[in-house]
């Protein structure tokens, strides 16, 4: 396929999807990533693709990617001819019928499953005012920015035809018709475009490395380990734009001279990898992968890499030995891998939403990235939103959207009212930021400063129910699970800050035990091999200098939150205790038992808890209906 080519499917495409050739009057468009199919999508799809054919409606039901509200899903959205969208979420089977019926067969919107009937799609708008049946007339939309997104359940992910449609694999076009190698690099460099894997390293300096003019083999590799707890932005984004990655490669591949890219993906994403190989086949079909790509001497072509699922190889040196097939265990840097990368050879290694970035930068030009987000970091970012939050999805926000605009215009606050108390950012190997630092604008820079770091995009609410000494166990625990073991003070140094942090949640943690924490998360920080062991204390850091009372209190065997059950005690108060013995049949350990004693004014002997024997389960406070057991 030539560029002349590609113009006249992009002119057909463009206008099959704007519904202008006449070959449909609806797009109905059905979220089935990995999040919508586990909420019901695929029998909502199934029973609108049958409405269609048994009733000869003229519309076009889709398989698209996720609109990004995990909360709302199944999640299907209705395109009409006019350019009208209207967003129905929660559907199952049966609304699916009574939508085609309702609103594909006689025009009319079913109203009572529009988003505006949900607390999202009210947020921010008065009792008397119109409901909102577009969801991105709400506030969750409209705060943000969908540029990496800007496919993601709009087009159908398995069909290139719609990519090229969308202005796909256009800037491969003006990339091979009209620039240089360098001059691809330069705009990338122009851009200010840093990686969104997690350190931020500027993307065009990264490739300025390599020369693409010499004579030896390079090599593109792309960065969809993605490891963090509670993130699925990369999933997501390949899920819903598959061809929006292989453009990337492609023109990271033009930029530094190389011939073979590879996708690292970890196995445990099986539809990401159908539509990636599914995606692939159909860019060589079409000449966009391969030998002469658009008529020109460049050749370029990808292969899939699957890992195991190891949080270490998100590394690029640990990546690489993965790519080889050895084990996934970082190497010392320098060499860098653009200088001895997969197989030794000159490499680039970008995460997925940094290959997501570059059509859009060579397409636009540098000057329309710099005009997004904030005078030093650049762009949009996707996060990953989840945890105590009321509207837990994807969200893809300008670079310098304060913490407060995301945690509470866009992510609607706290579930259940309760108190914002932290939100966690960078994974693991990020930290958490407090009520203090809401106003914290968000940026590669500025996160840092205040003690927590960008990261991959992972951002997760924690209210007033959680226990701050809790959560740094929790990072501890899953980092000691994901060491290589490859260097001593990642392999041994967080197992016993995984020990000490369990003392203290057991209540048997001293004041030496809190400053010998302090003393090896140091040390760890400033002797591991690689990133992975180097920001392992980063959580524990965090959480000491934010929430120093809590560590105190867990000293002096309290939990203030509580949640750490060796600290908690159950108690029946006898004066208020009916003796009805809910608690009693409902124990599971039947560590509850009547005593001799009768309240005044009751007939039947109050309970009491055997303490050495219960289990903190807490099912007896929940089964007592007359307020009688309390929890310390």
């Amino acid at each position: 396929m030539k560029a002349e080519e590609l113009n006249k499917l992009r002119d057909q495409f463009k206008a099959e999807i704007a519904m202008q050739d006449g070959s449909c009057d609806y797009r109905v468009l059905v979220g089935m990533d990995t999040g919508g199919q586990a909420a019901g999508a695929v029998p909502v799809y199934e029973a609108m693709v049958e409405d269609t054919k048994k009733n000869g409606y003229k519309c076009k039901v889709i398989a698209a990617g996720a609109i990004g509200v995990s909360s709302l899903e199944p999640i299907v959205e209705v395109v009409a001819k006019d350019g009208t969208k209207t967003t129905y979420v929660h559907v199952n089977p049966d609304k699916a019928h009574e939508i085609m019926a309702g609103h594909i067969g006689q025009g009319k919107i079913v109203m009572d499953y529009v988003v505006g009937t949900t607390p999202l799609g009210k947020m921010g708008r008065e009792a008397n005012d119109p409901v909102v049946t577009n969801i991105e007339d709400t506030e969750f939309f409209k705060r943000q920015k969908r540029v990496v997104l800007h496919n993601c359940g709009k087009i159908d992910p398995c069909d290139i035809n719609e990519y090229i449609g969308a202005d796909g694999y256009q800037a491969l076009a003006k990339a091979l018709s009209s620039m240089k190698p360098r001059d691809v690099t330069a705009e990338v460099l122009k851009s200010g475009l840093r990686g969104r894997g997690g350190a931020g390293f500027p993307t065009g300096r990264k490739w300025g490395f390599i020369n693409p003019d010499e004579d030896k083999d390079h090599y593109v590799i792309c960065n969809f380990d993605e490891g963090d707890p509670g993130a699925f932005m990369n999933r997501a984004e390949i899920e819903g734009d598959p061809h929006g990655v292989i453009e990337g490669m492609a023109l990271a591949g033009y930029a530094i001279g190389a011939k073979q890219g590879y996708i690292y993906v970890r196995a445990e994403y099986p539809l990401a990898i159908e539509r990636l190989n599914n995606a692939i086949a159909q860019a060589r079909k079409d000449g966009l992968l391969g030998e002469h790509i658009m008529g020109t001497d460049f050749t370029f072509d990808l292969e899939l890499r699957l890992g195991a699922g190891a949080f270490v190889c998100g590394e690029e040196t640990a990546l690489i030995q993965s790519v080889e097939g050895k084990r996934g265990m970082p190497n010392p840097r320098p060499p860098f891998p653009a200088i001895s990368g997969v197989w030794g050879k000159p490499t680039v290694v970008d995460n997925v939403e940094t290959l997501f970035n570059i059509p859009l930068i060579i397409h636009n030009g540098a000057d329309w990235f710099l005009g997004i987000g904030d005078e030093k970091s650049h762009g949009t970012k996707v996060f990953c939103l989840a945890g105590k939050t009321n509207n837990p999805g994807l969200v893809e926000i300008p670079l310098g959207t304060t913490l407060r605009e995301v945690v509470y215009d866009i992510g609607g606050g706290c579930q259940a009212g309760k108190k914002f108390k932290a939100v966690q950012t960078g994974g693991p190997s990020g930290g958490c930021l407090t009520e203090r630092d809401l106003d914290t604008p968000i940026t590669y820079d500025t996160l840092v400063a205040a003690g927590s770091m960008m990261g991959s995009g992972g951002m997760i609410i924690l209210d007033e129910d959680n226990c701050m000494v809790d959560v740094a166990r929790f990072y501890m625990d899953f980092i000691c699970d994901e060491s290589c073991g490859k260097c001593t003070p990642c392999r041994v140094g967080t197992k016993r800050m995984l020990e000490m942090l369990t003392s203290i949640t057991e209540g048997r943690g001293t004041q030496k035990t809190i400053d010998d924490l302090k003393y090896l998360a140091a040390e760890i920080k400033d002797s591991a091999l690689c990133a992975l062991g180097q920001t392992s204390a980063n959580p524990i850091l965090s959480t000491l200098n934010k929430f120093p009372e809590e560590y105190q209190a867990h000293i002096e065997k309290t939990c203030p939150s509580h949640v750490c059950k060796k600290l908690l005690k159950y108690e029946i108060d006898r004066e208020k205790c009916i003796g009805c013995g809910a608690c009693e049949r409902n124990c599971p350990v039947k560590c509850i038992a009547p005593t001799d004693y009768v309240a005044p004014g009751k007939k039947l002997p109050a309970r009491a808890i055997d303490q050495y024997k219960c289990i903190k389960c807490g099912t007896c406070m929940a089964t007592c209906r007359f307020g009688a057991i309390s929890r310390h």
